[in-house]
C-alpha cells in the first residue's frame, strides 16, 4: 500500500506563496540606512544596518528553501511575466548590503565578495527571466503582463554600477579604471533599459484601461529607478579625477544624472496623486503586502541621490529638502516594517489556535 503525502503544513503553505520580490525589504531598509549615514544620523545607520544582515540573511534561506521544496512554484514565478521581475530584487537586495558593509563598516572584503555576488545573479536572472518571457508559448494580455516592478531590471543593473564604483574608489590601478568602466558601461544601459520599458509602462497607462488594483505598489520604482540611476551618475562624477575617460565624459554624465533626477522627480506628485485616487477616491483597502517594499525603496533612494546630488553638482540649496524627505521615508519604512511585524505576529497566533 502505497503512503499519502503528509499536508502542507501553515509554515510550507507560506513558504510556497512567498513573494518572489520579498528582497525589497533589504533594498527599503539597506537604502534608509544608507541615507542615515549621508544625514549624519549614525546611530540610526548602524542599527538599520545590523537589522538588514540579519534580514538578509534569514531571505537567503528562506528563498533556498522555497527552490529546494517547492521548484515549481519558484521557477514557475520566475518565467513569468508578472512575478518574474520580482527576482531582481535578489540582485538589488544583494548590492545595498554590499554598499553598506562598503561605507558603513569599511570592509571591502566582504563587500568585493558581495559586488561578485551581485554581478554574477544579475547575469543568470537577466538572461534567463527575459530569455523565456522571450520564447515561452503563452503569454499574458499586454495590459496583464506589464508593471512598474519591471522597471527592477533597472535597478538591478544600477545596483551594479553604484557597487562598482564604491569598490573602485578603494583599489589601485588598473582595477579602478576597469571597475569604472563597468560601472559606467551598467550606468549606461541601465538607462536604455528604463526608456524601453518606461515607453511600454506608459503605453499601459494612458492607453488601457486602469483599475484601482492595478495600481500596485511597486509603480513607485517608475520614481526609484531613476533615483538610483542619478545616484549612480553622481559617483560617476565624483570618480572623473580617476578615470581620464570619466573626465572627458564629464559633461555628458552630469547632464544625464540631472535628467534622470529631474525625471524620477516628475514621477513622485503624479505617483501620489494616483495613491489618493487609489486609496481615497476608489477605497482600495490599505493592508500589509510585501509589495509595499516596493514603494518605500525609492523614497529613501530618492533621498540618498539628492543629497549625492547636492553634493556632486555643488549646487548647495538641496539639504533642507533631503532631510525633510528623509523623515518621509523613514515614516513609510516603519509603517511598513510595522505592518510585516503585525503580519507575522497574526500567522503565529492562528498557528497556536490550530
Amino acid at each position: 500500500m502505497s503512503s499519502q503525502p503528509a499536508p502542507d503544513t501553515a509554515q510550507d503553505s507560506a513558504l510556497a506563496r512567498m513573494s518572489p520580490a520579498y528582497f525589497g525589504l533589504v533594498m527599503a531598509t539597506g537604502i534608509i540606512s544608507l541615507a542615515a549615514q549621508m544625514l549624519g544620523y549614525g546611530l540610526l545607520a548602524r542599527v538599520l544596518f545590523g537589522l538588514n544582515v540579519a534580514q538578509y540573511a534569514v531571505l537567503v534561506v528562506l528563498y533556498a528553501l522555497r527552490a529546494i521544496r517547492y521548484p515549481r512554484r519558484f521557477f514557475g514565478d520566475m518565467f513569468a511575466h508578472a512575478t518574474g521581475p520580482g527576482y531582481f530584487t535578489a540582485v538589488a537586495g544583494t548590492g545595498i548590503v554590499a554598499s553598506q558593509f562598503m561605507i558603513l563598516r569599511e570592509d571591502f572584503t566582504i563587500g568585493a565578495a558581495l559586488w561578485a555576488l551581485t554581478v554574477l545573479l544579475w547575469l543568470l536572472l537577466t538572461y534567463t527571466i527575459f530569455t523565456a518571457l522571450t520564447i515561452r508559448r503563452d503569454k499574458p494580455a499586454f495590459e496583464r503582463g506589464i508593471s512598474g516592478a519591471w522597471l527592477l531590471a533597472v535597478v538591478a543593473t544600477q545596483a551594479v554600477s553604484v557597487t562598482s564604483v564604491l569598490l573602485a574608489s578603494h583599489l589601485g590601478q588598473p582595477a579602478r579604471l576597469e571597475l569604472n568602466f563597468l560601472a559606467l558601461s551598467a550606468w549606461l544601459f541601465g538607462g536604455m533599459l528604463y526608456i524601453w520599458m518606461m515607453a511600454l509602462i506608459f503605453f499601459r497607462y494612458t492607453f488601457f484601461r486602469f483599475s484601482p488594483g492595478d495600481l500596485s505598489p511597486p509603480y513607485w520604482i517608475n520614481m526609484g529607478a531613476m533615483a538610483i540611476s542619478t545616484l549612480a551618475g553622481c559617483l560617476l562624477v565624483l570618480e572623473a579625477p580617476h578615470a581620464p575617460y570619466l573626465t572627458s565624459l564629464l559633461p555628458f554624465i552630469k547632464g544625464f544624472t540631472l535628467f534622470y533626477w529631474a525625471t524620477g522627480t516628475w514621477w513622485i506628485p503624479m505617483l501620489l496623486v494616483l495613491g489618493v485616487w487609489r486609496h481615497v477616491f476608489q477605497r482600495f483597502p490599505l493592508r500589509y503586502d510585501p509589495l509595499y517594499w516596493g514603494a518605500v525603496f525609492p523614497l529613501g533612494m530618492y533621498t540618498a541621490c539628492t543629497w549625492r546630488l547636492d553634493d556632486a553638482m555643488g549646487f548647495g540649496f538641496l539639504q533642507g529638502f533631503t532631510r525633510a524627505f528623509f523623515l518621509l521615508a523613514l515614516a513609510a519604512w516603519a509603517l511598513a516594517f510595522f505592518g510585516l511585524l503585525w503580519t507575522l505576529a497574526q500567522g503565529m497566533r492562528r498557528r497556536a489556535v490550530a
